[in-house]
């Protein structure tokens, strides 16, 4: 990789377009530096910590901690995201959509981009007035907020920094170097590892403070924290062996996602020799490549908003008292229960089951096969080899999606042992950044390589 960004930074165009998107990244690091004003930030920041494993931790670690701090950027790309799943899945079951993204060409794209950013305006500003109720209802407005002013500051600052950053996005996609969602979204995950090494160096420092006798829930109560602030550090403690534990983890996960994210499934595929003219063209062997991992990272993001939804939604409301029918409810759907795992690993074998047949059609691609003449070796053109690509993408597709739902789960299983909730998301985040990291250095690659060949005007 290092190398690959070496031989661009030699190119002129490249380098320029490496400038570029360098700048994009700092505006957008500025960007979360910037608080909104009328929010008790300390406050929101102790009220999110409990709730790492949701899906505003989820949100958190993608907007590199800007949803936790209540910057401008706190929303992030999560609106973008959202808009975009939407509209795929729009694209299937409304035939106008589906006629623009299969027969409209450029112009049907440049439609589709642009009722994208419509539907993330208009997600941003039910997430904005969200947020703003949230802080209101636990009381994290700053002392004189209450009232229209506020209010409209609050959200409108939230609307605008989401809309700039979808426009960040799409200038690195045209100027700067691969999909510039992607890497802004890279960015943000990127920028929460120091805090994440500051988190365990700490967790390391109180697990000896308790082990020594130092820090008790007596002593921290003495020092002026509530019992829950108290419980909170206690349960923050982390041993020497759990850091160890996660580097290692941590490096085995990144070299099995490299794996899995190349590995594909390659079906032969043998074309019939015919005569145009005086020529005689095919005669050749291809074959059909089908990666495992189809579907990405979206099946995880999709299972976990849906799994973390209750909870979450109940977090807002109000935790229960210890104690009361409600409360074990709680504690049995909460995000580091046995029950939460199971249901958020079969959602992401349903998911990724979903977004597969979105993506590759058998029925389009044996069609497509038939007209050129090419055919599966053992398999007549038709009904059966429909039959047959089907039966490969249901094999690969259960692979790849046990395989992204080992991925979310280890996270979760490990931060139950330690005692440790911020791993939670920790699976998603690394799929995200290896897949966005390979995805650039491939296109670094692609672009070199175009400028190797003249054209054929020249």
């Amino acid at each position: 990789m290092i190398q690959t960004i070496r031989k661009a930074w030699a190119i002129p165009e490249l380098r320029k377009k490496l400038v570029f998107t360098l700048l994009i990244l700092l505006i957008f690091r500025i960007g979360n530096a910037i608080t909104v004003p009328y929010i008790d930030v300390a406050q929101l920041e102790a009220q999110l910590q409990g709730m790492g494993a949701t899906i505003l931790g989820l949100y958190n670690v993608m907007s590199g901690g800007a949803f936790a701090t209540a910057t401008v950027f706190a929303l992030s790309i999560q609106p973008y995201i959202n808009s975009s799943i939407i509209i795929q899945l729009l694209t299937v079951a409304i035939p106008y959509l589906e006629n623009l993204a299969k027969d409209g060409g450029e112009e049907g794209r440049k439609k589709i981009q642009s009722i994208t950013r419509y539907t993330t305006v208009a997600i941003a500003i039910l997430q904005a007035v969200g947020y703003y109720f949230m802080m209101k209802r636990y009381g994290i407005l700053a002392p004189g907020a209450e009232g229209i002013w506020p209010a409209l500051v609050i959200i409108v600052s939230f609307i605008a920094g989401s809309s700039f950053v979808m426009w960040m996005g799409e200038q690195v996609t045209e100027f700067g170097v691969g999909n510039g969602i992607s890497i802004i979204l890279f960015a943000g995950i990127v920028s929460r590892v120091p805090t994440m090494v500051s988190s365990m160096a700490q967790g390391v420092s109180r697990w000896s403070a308790i082990n020594s006798g130092a820090m008790t829930a007596e002593s921290l109560t003495e020092a002026g924290y509530t019992a829950d602030q108290a419980q909170q550090l206690l349960d923050s403690a982390m041993a020497p062996w759990g850091v160890i534990l996660l580097l290692v983890g941590g490096l085995a996960l990144i070299a099995f996602i490299v794996f899995i994210n190349d590995a594909e499934r390659r079906i032969p595929v043998q074309y019939a020799k015919r005569q145009v003219g005086r020529k005689m063209y095919g005669g050749q062997s291809s074959n059909l490549p089908m990666k495992v991992s189809m579907a990405g990272v979206l099946p995880v993001i999709f299972a976990q908003s849906i799994a973390s939804l209750p909870i979450t939604i109940w977090s807002f409301v109000g935790i229960p008292a210890e104690g009361t029918v409600s409360r074990s409810i709680y504690d049995a759907i909460d995000t580091k229960s046995v029950m939460y795992m199971v249901v958020y690993f079969i959602l992401i074998i349903g998911f990724a089951y979903f977004y597969s047949s979105i993506q590759f059609n058998p029925v389009e691609i044996a069609n497509n096969m038939k007209k050129q003449g090419g055919f599966i070796p053992g398999f007549r053109p038709g009904k059966p080899t429909v039959d047959f690509i089907r039966k490969v993408l249901n094999k690969i597709t259960l692979f790849g999606a046990i395989y992204l739902g080992i991925v979310a789960i280890c996270p979760l299983i490990i931060g139950r042992i330690l005692g440790n909730n911020s791993v939670a998301i920790g699976g998603t985040s690394v799929i995200i950044v290896v897949g966005v990291a390979l995805e650039t250095v491939k296109a670094l690659e692609s672009q070199m390589l175009m400028r190797q060949y003249k054209g054929f005007l020249e």
